[in-house]
């Protein structure tokens, strides 16, 4: 706090539920051609699947428009057209072995799993987002011993599930095969009248302009309801993520307390983390 007393966890989640808001869009409407494809990509990434008419509506051109989209990404060999939408073509063999799309930045990944499972002790109750990320922290707590875990990620609780002396929950929801997670707001409803001291969150981007901002809208209530639950919020991200936006917005940056990341953040972003509060912690 700026008077330089310490604030409460319990005023600390007080504030990020004062906060946390209904799910926003970010405006898509005017990208040209190449931009509109690649937040399309990004969609079906996140969701597996997706309609035609609901991508019109999203990004503000016609269906027609929309399906010679698909056309050109189904020629880049990533999806497949089928009628009145598109689905991602790596699906059946994501989920088959339990694996996640996005694996850039791996190592980056991984140093902040690293350094973001030092803060776990024996004991903690911890929700855990899903994610790349997410997924190379878990990595990390094997070694842990008696955690109670709450996490939207099935990859995530077999994992920790699999350690005899740990309990592992998970919310109700629409299962999403890219990501091997549940979502929705069916999945929010679980976190009411939990309390976990931490909570380990993801991102597909994060702006001091949009926000926290995901690629799709059925995260969003899953995710601000962890943030509700929790005491304090570590963001997980590599740097690539900063500067960047996706479709739709949770809250601003200041709903996290704690950001972890890699040494390429540059100076600016990382002094303006600090200007609004939050901790920066870099994995070298």
């Amino acid at each position: 706090m700026n008077d330089g007393t310490e604030e409460s966890p319990l005023r600390s989640a007080e504030r990020r539920r004062r906060r946390a808001q209904a799910p926003v869009t970010i405006d898509q409407k005017g990208l040209l051609a190449e931009p509109r494809r690649k937040k399309i990509l990004e969609w079906l990434q996140e969701e597996g699947s997706a309609r035609v008419r609901d991508l019109s509506a999203a990004f503000g051109v016609s269906e027609a428009t929309i399906r010679q989209d698909l056309e050109r990404l189904e020629t880049e060999g990533t999806i497949a057209r089928e009628h009145g939408g598109a689905y991602l073509k790596s699906v059946p063999q994501q989920v088959e072995s339990l694996t996640l799309h996005h694996v850039q930045n791996m190592e980056k990944k991984r140093r902040i799993g690293q350094l973001a499972a030092s803060f776990v002790a024996d004991h903690e109750t911890l929700i855990i987002d899903s994610g790349t990320t997410t997924t190379e922290f878990a990595e990390h707590l094997r070694g842990r011993q008696d955690l109670n875990i709450i996490t939207n990620a099935l990859n995530i609780a077999l994992m920790l599930g699999a350690i005899p002396t740990n309990t592992v929950h998970m919310p109700a929801g629409q299962f999403k095969a890219p990501t091997l997670s549940l979502s929705g707001e069916k999945s929010s409803d679980f976190f009411v009248g939990i309390y976990a001291e931490k909570l380990f969150l993801a991102t597909a981007g994060v702006s001091f302009e949009a926000g926290l901002t995901y690629p799709a809208i059925g995260d969003i209530y899953v995710k601000r309801a962890m943030i509700k639950a929790a005491s304090h919020v570590y963001l997980l991200a590599d740097s690539t993520k900063i500067g960047r936006t996706s479709f739709s917005s949770l809250g601003g940056v200041e709903l996290i307390n704690t950001l972890i990341t890699d040494d390429q953040i540059a100076d600016a972003d990382r002094r303006a983390f600090e200007a609004r509060g939050i901790e920066v912690l870099v994995a070298r």
